[in-house]
């Protein structure tokens, strides 16, 4: 156990989410700007002169900003949005690369009270469309090179206001709408009127996607706060004196929750590295910037492993202090593994979109048991449920849906304009994840699979919904069925399953042109890594796909009941 620790069961014992109000200085009642605990609030701890981020791009290029660099920012950014006319609870995408802007607009647009809506920048226009419409967003906050996808889906948006370009643009080049707006040649702002928002003020706008339908924008509040404090100081181990790297991207919660508001609520220095993935450049990050707590991913963990671990002996990793990955289940040999060759094992943790923050955990100082996500939280109460009678399984090592009480600060309050699906989260007062798993004899969680279709891979969902409806629209597909399948690195990838329409003919060119063109319209991460051709599909005699079939060929599965599919 870590010294400077109470145990586990100390803090389970005596837990209160008031331990967080009271370290960030929250009465019930009071005015709570996420924007402003970030960034205000620790300047007046005395630490302005203190490195917030660190930055490092592609090209080498490196940036460092202070606590009171990102409150001026953050004043200047909010100001300049209310200059325009947006209004609080306005929604405002930020739709850019991992550059010091996108993490300073969160800031400015949670100081001026509007609704931050991170966008994964490698999004297609299709998908950037549709959340942009659902969201009725009215300003986008964006870089040159993703300023044509903009452009694409403009006209069909008439909501869609401003479009904000942060890097260099000749003014001659901007279309009707679009703004410049040039951080480093504003003038700073000092004084910025905060908004009054308060616990239940809408804060972020996340996307995520569902076995059926569109994506749902997870609606989360500047509370959450709260949540996110105490498991980055508790889980994350963050202390005064560390330098932290989250490797995740803000499009995704986990770069919002612990890559901004996490570590800056607690007044730590953290890096961002904007570059591909490469072994050799994250080990030469870590050495040079000292980093002592590392939050990654399992398929990056995975890479890191497939490297080898000669590699590792060529750069001073000493540094780390502690380790943890988060996004997907994270296998006992990846475990092992990190403990073998940096003497820190990764410390998986589970949570999602719609919980906000940390669920279960590894805890510091808790025995690690390679291949289980821990055990809950302090303060949340999880179980596995039946999933007939939606009651908790008592009996250690049997399988069920993971399950959590409701109450805890960073829960979504609902899905945007979805009040009906957030209602079916929810079954004799448990908050439903979609998640299957056991829990043995000391309360260890071992995760078994998603309840549905969404396929999980590299930590990214995909919503094979989505990636059929646009299939359907390239002109040689008739048919299309989307499911997993297996891979070494990402545990899953996208496969397409599908039949072509009269005068087009299989073959590998037709292949490459339907990837790329999910690629382009979705993303990458929705484009199929495999395209099967098929004469039909699997069909209940209802006529209704039987995605189930295939994803059980695909994992070597048994298939079960069929007696519905058709012709058989």
């Amino acid at each position: 156990m870590l010294s400077e620790h109470p145990s586990y069961e100390e803090l389970t014992r005596d837990f209160s989410w008031s331990i967080a109000e009271k370290e960030l200085e929250y009465t019930p009642g009071d005015i709570i700007n996420i924007g402003w605990h970030c960034s205000d609030r620790i300047c007046q701890k005395g630490k302005a002169d203190k490195i917030a981020l660190y930055y490092e791009e592609f090209g080498g290029t490196r940036k460092q900003y202070t606590f009171n660099d990102i409150r001026l920012a953050g004043n200047t950014i909010g100001a300049f949005l209310r200059s325009q006319g947006i209004a609080e609870g306005d929604r405002v995408c930020l739709f850019m690369d991992r550059i010091p802007e996108l993490y300073l607009s969160f800031l400015g647009i949670l100081k001026m009270g509007a609704i931050v809506q991170p966008l994964f920048s490698a999004f297609g226009d299709e998908s950037l469309f549709v959340r942009l419409e659902n969201a009725e967003t009215r300003a986008v906050i964006t870089q040159k090179k993703h300023l044509s996808k903009v452009r694409k889906i403009r006209a069909s948006l008439p909501g869609l206001e401003y479009v904000i370009i942060v890097d260099s643009i000749k003014p001659s080049e901007l279309k009707p709408g679009e703004i410049l707006f040039s951080l480093e040649n504003a003038e700073p702002v000092e004084k910025f009127e905060i908004a009054p928002t308060r616990a239940e003020t809408h804060s972020l706008l996340h996307y995520t996607s569902g076995t059926t339908g569109q994506p749902k924008g997870v609606k989360h509040v500047h509370y959450s706060i709260m949540s996110q404090y105490l498991t980055t100081k508790w889980v994350l181990d963050l202390r005064d004196d560390d330098i932290y790297w989250c490797t995740a991207d803000p499009g995704w919660v986990t770069g919002t929750s612990y890559g901004i508001i996490g570590p800056w609520s607690l007044g730590v220095t953290q890096c961002v590295l904007d570059t591909g993935f490469s072994a050799q450049a994250w080990y030469r990050f870590i050495e040079n910037y000292k980093i002592t707590v590392w939050y990654s991913a399992p398929t990056a963990i995975r890479s890191l492993m497939k490297a080898g671990d000669e590699l590792v002996k060529e750069f001073d990793l000493s540094s780390l202090r502690h380790l943890a990955s988060v996004g997907e289940p994270l296998n006992s040999e990846a475990v092992i593994w990190s403990g073998r060759v940096f003497g820190k094992q990764f410390h998986d943790t589970f949570w999602q979109t719609e919980t906000g923050s940390i669920m279960i955990t590894n805890f510091p100082g808790m025995k690690i048991k390679p291949g289980s996500m821990g055990k809950t939280f302090p303060g949340i109460t999880g179980a596995v449920l039946d999933p007939v009678t939606y009651t908790p399984i008592e009996e250690p090592g049997n399988a069920g849906l993971i399950a959590f009480r409701p109450g805890w600060p960073a829960m979504m309050r609902t899905y945007w304009r979805n009040e009906e699906k957030y209602r079916e989260k929810f079954v004799n007062g448990w908050y439903l994840s979609g998640d299957r798993s056991s829990i043995d004899n000391e309360g260890y969680y071992w995760f078994i699979g998603r309840d549905d279709d969404v396929i999980n891979t590299g930590g990214h969902l995909v919503s094979p919904f989505e990636v059929e409806s646009a299939l359907l629209e390239h002109p040689a597909v008739g048919e299309s069925a989307v499911t997993s399948k297996p891979d070494e690195i990402n545990m899953e990838v996208v496969k397409a399953f599908i039949t072509l329409k009269p005068g087009f003919t299989t073959g590998p060119d037709l292949e490459l042109e339907i990837m790329n063109f999910i690629r382009k319209k979705l993303s990458p991460l929705a484009m199929p890594q495999a395209v099967e051709f098929m004469e039909s599909l699997p069909k209940t005699r209802s006529g209704k796909i039987m995605r189930r079939v295939l994803h059980a060929r695909e994992w070597g599965e048994e298939i079960g009941d069929i007696s519905t599919l058709e012709n058989d």
